[in-house]
């Protein structure tokens, strides 16, 4: 049960993190709304967060991960050498980006947001914006650089927690600086930015006390160019081919949700809302999975791989369905609850549970890549989710151009549900052949019983448990949510013990019963 208790400890930890991030959408949504200017900051943050998919949370991180374990398994001072090789190399590479970003932000906006062009001040904004949050790419690199070597030692909760040091941030500069900057003649929207680039260095600084502790202390390696930073670089180079059609799907988004206003900002808080179940319960899974399952294959037990796989894959659809019959049936109630105030009015409420109600299809689906696309780097296999990428990213790009004309921009969350669909579906396969695993795998009765027990809570929930929401005050609100979500946990659990998953349920409940306890 190891995976297990890596992941619940990650939950823990990114439980508030992600509560943190849920406020700050609150404080951004209370301040500047689904406006032109929330649109121009939403744009001017993508460019930096785009590059972070490929330096912090995309293939560097899985290319790392298992081969920082292989050298630590051969010394502590080979694994040494490599993280600080890395460090270095990752400041002068993401550096040199972020300086470009500087340079050239009013040709990357143009590129982004053609539609931003025609509106001279949105445009100069939104520029100005990007030179901002530029060094955010490097602040959060060096981040997932620390994460990625503090999990491999078994650490899981404080780097889980860290990104807590963003939101927190970004909070405290739109409370504390948006109404200075706004006395000294700037738009107020600019605290947003300076928030996010102090946030990213604060979520890289405070995981340098326990790679300290842990016996990592800074060193200028001896030689930066090593066989296994060669090997790293490797397994990196087939994921900047993903990564690159990963850009124009972004970009051909973008353009296509730019020229309608506030609808990048409805997109935006809709898959912040549907990024809570996958930051709490998918994110720690996958991470989880790939720190142990590397260790079993690199020790050459892949049995014992592959049951901690097999263990992760059901963990997460377990886990992962409860939170999609929330979000989709309840979506309004809760964009309501958590955005409707300040400049955020009815209409952005319907907007944003529209788009939320898209993206929470795409959830089970969500929480597999999150598990198989490690799996593949640790297999040495990274061709495999770069092939699979490049397919779903194009039907994607098809799929919007074709569709958001005609049914508007709730297509572009449709069209990443679809996408991350297909994505799994050609990563299961290939995993299939490369392991020997059966079909069973992947559609056994226990997962039948999973599906059966969500459908049963989802249809519950839509013909009972129903009520006017949006007449009520605010503290009826809050209750009558709370009970809802309580009563789909509740559906769920039982008919998962009808359907025969009793002794799953109660073993979950008990690890995590025990590791709150402990956590106390």
């Amino acid at each position: 049960m190891s995976v297990l208790r890596s992941t619940i400890k990650m939950a823990i930890a990114t439980f508030f993190s992600r509560i943190l991030g849920l406020v700050r959408e609150q404080v951004m949504a209370a301040y500047f709304g689904a406006s032109g200017v929330t649109d121009a900051f939403l744009v001017a943050y993508r460019i930096p967060n785009l590059l972070r998919d490929l330096f912090a949370e995309g293939a560097f991180s899985s290319a790392f991960v298992p081969t920082f374990v292989e050298a630590n398994q051969a010394s502590q001072q080979e694994s040494r050498e490599l993280m600080w090789s890395l460090f270095w190399l990752l400041t002068f590479i993401t550096g040199s980006i972020s300086l470009g970003i500087m340079v050239f932000a009013p040709e990357l906006i143009a590129l982004f947001a053609p539609a931003f062009v025609k509106d001279p001040e949105k445009f100069t904004i939104t520029v100005n914006l990007t030179r901002i949050m530029a060094p955010f790419l490097t602040f959060v690199s060096l981040a997932a650089l620390f994460m990625g070597a503090l999990n491999s030692l078994k650490v899981f909760f404080v780097p889980a927690l860290a990104p807590a040091s963003y939101n927190v941030m970004s909070i405290l500069c739109m409370v504390g600086l948006s109404g200075v900057i706004h006395q000294h003649g700037y738009h107020p929207i600019y605290s947003l930015g300076i928030g996010a680039m102090l946030g990213g260095f604060m979520q890289a600084a405070v995981q340098l006390p326990l790679i300290w502790r842990r016996g990592f202390r800074p060193i200028w390696p001896k030689r930066f160019w090593t066989d296994r930073s060669r090997k790293i670089v490797r397994l990196i180079g087939p994921g900047l081919v993903g990564f690159a059609a990963t850009q124009v799907n972004l970009l051909i988004t973008t353009i296509l949700a730019t020229p309608i206003v506030g609808a990048t900002s409805w997109l935006n808080y809709s898959f912040r809302l549907f990024q809570l179940p996958v930051g709490i319960l998918s994110v720690s899974i996958g991470n989880s999975n790939l720190v142990h399952f590397s260790e079993a294959w690199k020790k050459g037990d892949q049995a014992g791989a592959k049951s901690q796989l097999q263990q992760s894959y059901y963990l997460s659809f377990l886990t992962v369905m409860p939170a999609l019959v929330i979000l989709f049936c309840l979506s309004d109630e809760i964009v309501n609850l958590i955005f409707e105030r300040g400049r955020f009015d009815r209409e952005s409420t319907l907007m944003t549970g529209e788009a939320l109600r898209m993206y929470a299809l795409g959830l089970p689906f969500y929480g597999l890549y999150k598990i198989l696309v490690p799996t593949f780097y640790a297999l040495d296999r990274q061709k495999i989710p770069v092939m699979a990428s490049l397919v779903s990213i194009a039907l994607n790009i098809g799929f919007c151009l074709v569709l958001t004309p005609v049914f508007g921009f709730k297509v572009l969350a449709l069209g990443t549900t679809l996408s991350v669909l297909v994505n799994a579906v050609i990563q299961s396969w290939f995993l299939k052949r490369d392991l020997s695993l059966s079909w069973g795998f992947f559609f056994s009765a226990r997962i039948a019983k999973i599906v059966g027990a969500t459908l049963g809570a989802a249809v519950v929930v839509e013909v009972l448990l129903k009520v006017e929401f949006y007449a009520q005050p605010f503290f009826n609100k809050c209750f009558y949510l709370a009970a809802q979500i309580l009563s789909v946990g509740a559906l769920y659990v039982t008919f998962l013990m009808l359907l025969g998953e009793r002794s799953a349920v109660t073993a979950l409940l008990d690890k995590v019963t025990k590791k709150l306890r402990r956590s106390k």
